[in-house]
This record gives structure tokens, sequence and C-alpha cells, in this order.
């Protein structure tokens, strides 16, 4: 599912520090190799003298004083890495856009996991997750994991979000291949969107009750037969729930009536310009969730 390489994105902030943990782990888990990558801005030309504006070369020299930059802090990244026994099995500086950057690089080597920090707020302010983040998460071409919050290891509680779509398929498959490396124990939900009835309407609240308790008998058939069918694979399935209301609200709340220490979902898996449009519900959990996220596009994302 992940491939073999998984890609560190660090800023070194204390959000990318529990990133690094959270990646070295799941690489040793799952057997990946870890590439680390920093991306460094070029300094604003507008901050030299006005003779050195003029030079025809500054901006190359520019961009070789951030590449090397980008190299010091990665050197230093990498020896924290090593210190808390990860390897890294390569370093990558960048320099430029950083969501850019990330995802450029990710394509290019083949990357089947990017890993990054994003800053944990309160309940209010999680919502404003940092650009880079969110970015990366709606362009990349494989899952993407956004590590926010204090959960930076895992074995832990891990909530795996399904509805049946082909996308939710691959999320189970990579939920199962983290809890059997991990020890995780995973819990399964399915959500029912459902709001106050229009009135008036044709429906009697009778039968709108009647049709959403049919609705969530078929869901939690649903439910136990993946449960089943990861059991099988040698995990352990803390629990099924069907829960109805708005599918990113609801998912966000069980986690942290869990206190999940990683939610799991399955996007959209849209091709270039397309990426851009991804699905509501997991860009809204990322936002606002308030422990790491992963997010699981479909298999065939990476053919295009």
């Amino acid at each position: 599912m992940f491939g073999t390489k998984v890609l560190l994105a660090t800023d070194g902030s204390r959000e990318s520090g529990r990133a690094a943990r959270m990646a070295a782990g799941l690489a040793n888990g799952l057997g990946l190799e870890l590439h680390a990558v920093y991306v460094a801005s070029i300094p604003s030309v507008y901050a030299l003298s006005e003779t050195a504006i003029l030079d025809p070369e500054v901006r190359e020299r520019l961009h070789d004083m951030a590449e090397q930059d980008a190299r010091e802090r990665l050197d230093e990244e990498a020896e924290k890495i090593r210190e808390a026994g990860g390897k890294v099995a390569g370093a990558h500086p960048r320099v430029g856009r950083a969501d850019a950057e990330v995802v450029r690089l990710a394509e290019e080597m083949g990357a089947g996991l990017v890993v990054l920090g994003s800053r944990g707020f309160g309940p209010l302010r999680r919502a404003a997750m940092g650009s880079v983040s969110l970015s990366v998460v709606r362009h990349a071409h494989c899952p993407v994991l956004v590590v926010r919050g204090e959960k930076d290891s895992l074995p832990g509680r891990i909530l795996l979000a399904l509805d049946g779509s082909k996308e939710a398929h691959a999320a189970a498959r990579a939920a199962t291949e983290i809890s059997r490396a991990t020890g995780s124990e995973l819990d399964l939900v399915q959500v029912l969107q459902s709001g106050p009835l229009p009135y008036p309407h044709y429906y009697t609240m009778d039968k709108y009750e009647a049709d959403l308790g049919r609705a969530e008998g078929v869901s939690r058939t649903f439910l136990d037969k993946q449960a089943k069918r990861m059991e099988s694979d040698g995990v352990t399935v803390a629990g099924v729930r069907v829960r109805t209301g708005n599918p990113d609200h609801e998912v966000v709340k069980l986690a942290e009536e869990l206190d999940a220490g990683l939610i799991m979902l399955g996007s959209r898996g849209l091709g270039g310009v397309k990426r851009a449009l991804l699905g509501s519900v997991s860009d809204s959990v990322a936002r606002h969730a308030h422990c790491p996220v992963l997010v699981v596009r479909g298999a065939d994302s990476a053919s295009r």
C-alpha cells in the first residue's frame, strides 16, 4: 500500500518534530525507507543593497544560500531522528514554495506516504491549519499524514471512517497494514448524513425514522463484514459504530470521545489540477481533528 518510501517534510518546528517521530515509527514498523525534505525560501532581493540588487548573478547566489541553509537544517533534523532510533535513507534540500516542492519531490521519488506536521490548536482554532499542510493534503498523489496535537506515536487507537467507496477501501487496506505493524486497535465508523426534514414534506416522521433505521442496519452489517475481514488479517477491531449527522463533524467528535491516536479516511483520487477538488469531508477532518489524520487516495490516483 505504501510502496517502499516515506517522505517526511520538516521545517525544524516543534510540530515537525512530532511528525518526525511518527514518520520514523511508521517507517520502522512498515519496513520503509525514510526520506526527509526541507524547503528553504529564497530571501527577498529587496533586503539587499541597491548595488547587490543590480548584480546579474544575485538571484543565483540567493538560491545557493537558501539551498545551503536547507542542507544545514536537514543535517540537524537527521541527527534528531537518528538519536530517536530512526534512520534517514535520503536527505533532500529544496528551494521554493514549500507545498509545491514537497508534492513535486514526492512524485519524483515515488513516495508512498508523505508525513508533515501542522499546528495543534484548541477546538475553535484547529480550523486554522497551515496552508502548506492543507495544500499538500489536497495535491499529493499519495496518502498524506498530517501530525497534529500531542500524539506522535503508535500503538494507539485508530479510527477508520468508511463509506463503501473505493477510496475508503484503500484506507481500510492502509489501516490494516498500520494496525498490524504497530499493534494498534481499530475502531470502524460509518456516518449516515442526515439532517432535519424540510417541511412541508411528503415523508411522515415515522417513515423517515423507519428508513433511517433500515439504513443504519445496512451500515452495521457492512461494518461487521469489514471487521471480520480485518480480524482474519490479524487486526484487533475494538468496535464498530454507525453515526448520523454531518460526516466530518461526527468523525472528529468520535475521535475525541475515543481519544484516538490516528484518524484514517479516504479521499477521491484525482489527477493533476483536479486534485484541488478534494472532498470536503477529508478536508474538514484534516482541519479540525485533535490528533493525526491520514488521508488515503484511491488505488488509481498514482497512475493518474
